[in-house]
């Protein structure tokens, strides 16, 4: 970056700092010497991040990107300003004591010196911040599952491309060895012709039926938290962040399980099965003419079963084959024969993507230009199959869909299911 660039960038953050968040101060960004660290790289070769959602998932990535030697976190957003308040205060621990703090993401987009946005918002805010920040030159950490709708997806996809932006989404199973090993064996038919696959997802309590009604609390923007989806009166369930439920229980604001573990395992599924350009062709749901579980086919007649009983040794995912099986979970994989786990894979092997750090991929993708190991295309084809398993289970029948065309077939009902109607103000990014 010359000086003239980052005479302007100065001068940006000089006209802005009365418009970031009047709770908080917005100083000019923090220097090299400031920190006095010495094993960072200078200021102005890192890469300037934004942390955009400052809920549960996002601490991890507050705390492990500004840990990265070229990386400089700048900003930090939320509709809450006792979570933009927390994340400041982390990062001050860290040495970082000048972090603009705001409850708008398009300022954070608008700031010329962040170079890529994290996105960890819930599911609902995902393609449009993300989309925006594609258009304002922006690369991508984008939380799973990508998007909300399938039509949302497809708009991602578009941009990446468009743009010519690095984009990452948070299946960070695939920075795991222990999947990649199982995605190895199945590639190069070490447990044989894969017939069927079982994954593990588990359920989220529903909703309260009857929900208490309370008063948005001071300094929470509740209307824009609520961002393109149907108005509903507060509840301190309906904004919740909890893993084991709260907003994730709602079909408003995600697709529940599917968009939970669904997004982890299913995606595994895909990588494995080297499907990551395509998808299944149908979508049954359980108790549909009898089905005992609900499950999705590909053509060739693979299928995946969601919490189906087996034999999984522990193990969240179970490959099973002509010759063979497979179990993986998060620290831990198994075989049958159990020699398979250590076979050594040569040169002519099929041997997928390897990353060992998912976060730290997404940086050294941004230095290089070179896709990540999940980008928009892929992370669109995993959300597309939580959808639709999505949307079977709402109607309860059999979805068929055409991944070529990109489109259910043959039911209009479920078709227009593919994109959900936005509140006014709140379009997907043009």
């Amino acid at each position: 970056m010359n000086d003239s660039t980052h005479a302007t960038r100065r001068r940006f953050l000089k006209s802005t700092l009365t418009a970031a968040s009047a709770v908080f101060s917005a100083p000019q960004i923090v220097r090299s010497q400031t920190l006095g660290n010495e094993t960072k790289a200078a200021a102005n070769s890192r890469i300037g991040m934004g942390f955009i959602g400052m809920g549960l998932i996002s601490e991890g990535h507050v705390v492990s990107f500004p840990g990265m030697k070229n990386v400089q976190p700048i900003a930090v957003c939320d509709l809450r300003d006792w979570q933009v308040k927390k994340a400041v205060d982390l990062l001050k621990g860290k040495g970082f004591n000048d972090i603009i703090a705001t409850s708008r993401f398009e300022e954070v987009l608008a700031n010329p010196d962040i170079d890529a946005v994290c996105v960890t918002t819930p599911d609902h805010w995902h393609a449009a911040i993300a989309l925006a920040a594609m258009k304002a030159g922006k690369d991508v950490y984008v939380e799973k599952p990508m998007t909300l709708t399938i039509e949302e997806g497809k708009a991602m996809v578009a941009a990446e491309k468009k743009y010519g932006r690095i984009v990452q989404v948070g299946s960070q199973q695939r920075s795991s060895v222990h999947f990649r090993i199982a995605a190895n064996l199945v590639r190069n038919g070490m447990i044989g012709e894969i017939k069927e696959v079982y994954c593990r997802l588990g359920e989220f309590p529903p909703p309260p039926e009857k929900e208490a009604i309370v008063p948005v609390p001071a300094g929470f923007d509740y209307d824009r938290w609520l961002g393109p989806t149907p108005f509903f009166e507060h509840s301190e369930n309906r904004v919740k962040g909890n893993y084991g439920g709260g907003w994730r229980s709602y079909w408003e604001y995600g697709s529940r399980k599917f968009g939970d573990w669904g997004a982890h395992h299913f995606d595994i599924v895909q990588w494995a099965l080297g499907r990551d350009e395509t998808g299944p062709i149908e979508f049954i749901p359980m108790g549909f003419e009898g089905a005992d579980a609900l499950h999705y086919r590909y053509a060739d007649g693979i299928t995946v079963w969601r919490d189906k009983k087996n034999p999984d040794n522990g193990h969240s995912i179970r490959f099973v084959g002509t010759k063979g099986e497979v179990y993986v979970d998060r620290g831990k994989i198994a075989s049958s024969p159990e020699e398979l786990i250590r076979h050594k894979f040569g040169p002519n092997d099929v041997q997928v993507y390897e990353s060992k750090d998912h976060r730290l991929n997404f940086i050294e993708s941004i230095e290089s230009r070179k896709p990540t190991i999940c980008p928009a295309s892929v992370g669109h084809r995993t959300a597309t199959i939580c959808q639709l398993s999505a949307i079977a289970l709402r109607l309860g029948r059999a979805v068929r869909w055409d991944p070529k065309a990109e489109q259910i077939v043959g039911d209009a009902e479920a078709a227009a299911m593919q994109d959900r109607p936005r509140r006014k103000g709140y379009e997907i990014p043009a």
